[in-house]
């Protein structure tokens, strides 16, 4: 049996009801997978249970503390909007890799031809910080440039990625089904944010909480990776 490893379930039930992370979709698109979590209806709103979403905040950090204590990775995919901005500061720690603009197919499935991409930016990167570029035509310098850019856009959150990672940690399990589609495939745990409109039945460690809300995907996240070091 685990032990509890969050320490303040009160005070992540108040910041998250303060972001709003308690309002779901209406009725009419609430998706059946999340019945369990739907404490009633305020305004035609579905209203989300929050001990509920605590609870399941608490399952999936003791799944990533058994990670991190491996020292093994995991991926956390923000590509909406309302956090991909933040992503990057979020997935500080070492062994959180991420992905802040597109979830480019493959990813996991075909990670051999990915991790070459992965291996150029690092020898372009490389070339261009060592002044190597100043042996090349303006034109084929500016072009590697142009290259280094475009690969930094999709790579450069997976840099350090060598290896398939254990868990995926996503905001907004509709936006990310490519991802969390490749993460089953590859037999990697999905913890995904979704709201009520969102069909939880196939996610391992589903939270349920407004994921269009960014201040309550950036607690959530901050609480999931907190035991990274």
């Amino acid at each position: 049996m685990m032990v509890s490893i969050m320490t303040d379930k009160s005070k992540i039930i108040d910041e998250l009801f303060a972001a709003g992370a308690h309002f779901g979709y209406s009725k009419s698109k609430r998706h059946p997978s999340t019945q369990e979590n739907i404490l009633g209806m305020k305004d035609s709103v579905d209203i989300i249970n929050l001990e509920k979403t605590v609870s399941e905040i608490e399952t999936a950090k003791e799944r990533l503390h058994e990670i991190f204590a491996k020292n093994k990775k995991v991926i956390l995919v923000g590509n909406k909007v309302v956090i991909k901005d933040l992503v990057p500061e979020l997935a500080s720690c070492e062994k959180v890799d991420y992905v802040a603009n597109r979830w480019i197919g493959g990813t996991l499935t075909n990670f051999a031809e990915i991790k070459k991409r992965i291996t150029k930016l690092k020898r372009l990167i490389s070339e261009s910080e060592r002044g190597e570029f100043s042996k090349y035509t303006k034109k084929e310098a500016l072009q590697k440039e142009k290259e280094i850019l475009k690969l930094k856009k999709y790579y450069f959150g997976l840099i350090n990625m060598i290896e398939i990672p254990q868990a995926l940690v996503v905001v907004d399990s509709a936006d990310e089904a490519i991802a969390i589609k490749e993460a089953q495939d590859m037999g990697v745990d999905v913890i995904a944010i979704s709201s009520t409109d969102n069909d939880i039945s196939g996610i391992k460690y589903p939270i349920v909480a407004n994921d269009r809300s960014r201040k309550t995907a950036e607690i959530i996240i901050k609480e999931l990776l907190s035991d990274c070091k």
